[in-house]
């Protein structure tokens, strides 16, 4: 047996060996690059009220200033897990002394450690309990202690923002966000006793909200941190016994799917389009995380327009039991008229439900004859070129043009529009219904959604000024389809988005204000720059834009837009329908908010746009019925609580010339506006030669009568419609499946296009 003099030399030789080779580790090691991993966090977009709309990202992390942490909220993972740290070397000399042991045991390490310790695991190392990964973890811990690398608030900001804490979050903000969808700054004491809970087990606590052994767990540990916060003295007893007899702080069931089901999918689609165009980052920058964007969208509204297209769609769609009422969608968007700002939009049926392409933000579906505004505006602006060589004569919404159904269209020169498709050569314009409406007002004509009138007026005065008009007042150039005189009454496929912010620029007073839907975006608490709201720009002078609101108000009073009503305050608006029915819209607004509704039917698998006859029993759909259903009941709830505001009374204009000069004989057919909207012919009136002009100065002169033409459709087009429909929306990316698109579908034949209600 060996002598005590000699085990105590052995004992220290051994111990000085350990001792070297920690002394030599401890050189050798160096701190390393911090993980990659550790770094990469979600973008948070945020309502326009500040309050989460949703977590995107590759992980569910968004790292916060310490400062953002409550200082009791800080203390409540300091009590359960290192008290001591504001004053240790960040190591703990036990769990130290206890890791020797078992690594000169061979065996794994499983011991507790210091707040720098588990930072240095989460930041520099990894999860692994082995010996080696142990020992890296206290040397790089000492080293940091020593050196003053970084600070014990460095040390403790790094510690909060990489742990992990279950429901998919990594990180205290987004943990304050999967438990009680509070940002961290709101955090109580109660709240973070339990956060800490989690960090020790994760898997336990995530279910603390539904599962009882989960939750009893929980409660013990969240007890434990309180009574230690008041052990250390960082509350008092009578705050200890407060927060115990208030009880266990339950979490929030889990959220979904970092929250993009519903509408947010679409809401965080469109932020991130507009990020892109206006911020000076790349996308490898905005996908690496760490970005808040806060947007205009109105959680409310959001809501209530959403609760509109669900309750239209209960009440009028079966697909079950109708055929015709399969793969009916709707797109439909709101717009703050004063500035802009997209406040709500309905794209689909939601991400979560495989439809990944927005209704509210696709072009391709024809606006029928929510266009004769803009025809109308660039009228009065412009004149109207009634004779050939003439200078533009004044148009007002009291000017009169022949409304009867087929007559033939002439253009600038007094030369009549050729149609290929027709046995006599000539263009036959056809409104929805062959009713001999004679010489009407424009106002009129619009409130009873009569074409010939306003395709004979664009002619007059000219694509390019409409065309620009319409520029100016905010859709896109991409959208317009100007090939024939459908123009005048449709044929165009703009977004929703744009229909709602071109409607808006008439709303206020002739100001467009280009549609946006971000207002600010910071990173690591700093705002980038590019993100003030666009200011706004004369489209139009207001004097147009009052008489075009008094006209569409009309609608809404006396026309084909009464069920717009319902909303029980002063309203402007259009109906139209489009060719076969493929398309219904109504777009409206009052002074405080302009929204659109677009209704159509699309073949799931081409994107082609079907006929929506016999959708919701209507055997003809027109914008009257279901898109205004969806417009009032949002409406009234979106401006419930708002106060009544009257639109201004409609500007003077100069006397306007009607169709054959000023002033025109009163017609002998002439009859007497409806104050309803009409759909049946009138048969106590003839219908009225189609022209004036003598037969010599015809082309073709008049050797046969125009042939009688069924109308084509509600949009009432010409000659023989065809069906030259468009190819589907656009493709999603990534691994999303495809789902239906606002296909591209135009609706028109040669020559056809627009509509009328």
């Amino acid at each position: 047996m060996p002598s005590w003099k000699q085990m105590l030399g052995m004992t220290v030789t051994f111990f000085g060996c350990l001792l070297g080779a920690f002394g030599i580790a401890y050189v050798m090691v160096t701190i390393p690059p911090v993980n990659p991993s550790t770094q990469l966090q979600n973008n948070i977009f945020e309502w326009s009220d500040t309050s989460q709309m949703a977590s995107v990202g590759q992980v569910n992390r968004q790292n916060v200033d310490l400062s953002r942490v409550p200082q009791k909220v800080q203390w409540d993972f300091l009590a359960a897990e290192n008290s001591t740290f504001y004053t240790d070397s960040g190591v703990d000399m036990k769990g130290m002394a206890r890791a020797i042991v078992d690594m000169a045991k061979g065996g794994d390490v499983q011991s507790g450690s210091t707040i720098t310790q588990q930072f240095v695991k989460n930041a520099y190392l990894n999860q692994n309990q082995t010996a080696t990964r142990k020992l890296k973890e206290i040397m790089i811990s000492l080293k940091i202690g020593v050196s003053h690398k970084l600070t014990k608030d460095d040390i403790l900001q790094g510690y909060l923002n990489s742990n992990y804490y279950g429901r998919g979050a990594y990180g205290i903000q987004a943990a304050a966000q999967a438990y009680y969808r509070e940002d961290v700054s709101k955090l109580t004491v109660s709240q973070g006793a339990f956060l800490t809970a989690t960090v020790n087990e994760p898997s336990v606590m995530m279910n603390a909200d539904s599962d009882p052994a989960a939750k009893a767990a929980a409660t013990a540990r969240w007890k434990y941190v309180i009574q230690r916060m008041q052990a250390i003295g960082k509350i008092s007893p009578s705050e200890e016994q407060q927060i115990l007899a208030a009880g266990f702080p339950t979490p929030k069931p889990a959220p979904v799917a970092n929250g993009m089901s519903g509408q947010v999918g679409y809401l965080v689609q469109l932020a991130e389009s507009y990020v892109e165009q206006h911020a000076h980052i790349t996308d490898q920058q905005f996908n690496q995380g760490g970005y808040t964007i806060r947007t205009t969208f109105d959680k409310k509204k959001v809501n209530e327009l959403s609760a509109a297209v669900a309750a239209m769609e209960k009440k009028n769609l079966n697909p079950k039991a109708r055929s015709a009422d399969k793969d009916v969608q709707v797109g439909a968007a709101s717009v703050d008229p004063t500035t802009g700002a997209i406040e709500a939009i309905y794209g689909g049926a939601g991400y979560d439900k495989g439809y990944y392409v927005d209704n509210a933000n696709s072009t391709g579906v024809p606006v029928g004859s929510t266009f004769k505004p803009f025809d109308l505006a660039a009228a009065i602006d412009h004149g109207a070129v009634l004779s050939p060589g003439a200078a533009p004569s004044p148009i007002s919404p009291d000017s009169k043009f022949l409304g009867n159904d087929g007559i033939e269209i002439k253009n600038q020169q007094g030369q009549y529009i050729q149609d290929g498709t027709d046995p006599t050569g000539m263009l036959h314009q056809h409104n929805d219904v062959d009713k001999a409406w004679g010489y009407i007002t424009l106002r009129e004509a619009m409130e009873q959604s009569v074409n010939t009138p306003y395709v004979q007026l664009g002619e007059y005065t000219g694509y390019n000024n409409v065309e620009n008009e319409a520029l100016a007042a905010g859709l896109l150039r991409s959208s317009l389809q100007y090939d024939t005189a459908g123009f005048y009454i449709g044929t165009s496929t703009p977004s929703p988005i744009r229909m709602a912010d071109a409607y808006a620029t008439f709303d206020d007073n002739g100001m467009h204000h280009e549609p946006y839907s971000v207002t600010s975006v910071t990173s690591a608490g700093q705002p980038l720059p590019g993100f003030t709201p666009p200011a706004g720009t004369q489209a139009m002078p207001a004097s147009t834009a009052s008489n075009v609101s008094d006209v569409l108000q009309d609608v809404v009073k006396y026309g084909t837009g009464t069920n717009a009503k319902a909303i029980g305050r002063p309203a402007a608006g259009k109906t139209g329908t489009t060719d076969d029915y493929k398309s219904a819209w109504f777009i409206g607004y009052t002074p405080q908010l302009s929204t659109s509704i677009a209704m159509f039917k699309e073949n799931p698998t081409s994107g082609t746009l079907l006929s929506m006859e016999g959708v919701g029993g209507y055997s003809k759909v027109f914008g009257a019925d279901m898109p205004t259903q969806v417009w009032t009941d949002y409406m009234g709830a979106a401006l419930d609580g708002q106060p009544v505001v009257n639109f201004p009374p409609a500007a003077q204009l100069p006397k306007g010339s009607d169709e054959n000069g000023a002033p025109l004989p009163t017609p002998s057919t002439s009859i007497t506006p409806s104050n309803t909207p009409s759909d049946t012919p009138n048969p106590s009136h003839s219908n009225p030669s189609p022209s004036t002009t003598p037969c010599s100065q015809r082309p073709g002169g008049c050797s046969s009568p125009p042939p009688s033409h069924t109308p084509g459709g509600d949009n009432g087009g010409w000659g023989i419609l065809g069906g030259q429909d468009g190819g589907g929306g656009p493709t999603p990316s990534g691994s999303q499946s495809p789902g239906g698109g606002a296909g591209g579908g135009k609706g028109n034949g040669p020559g056809a296009g627009g509509g009328t209600d």
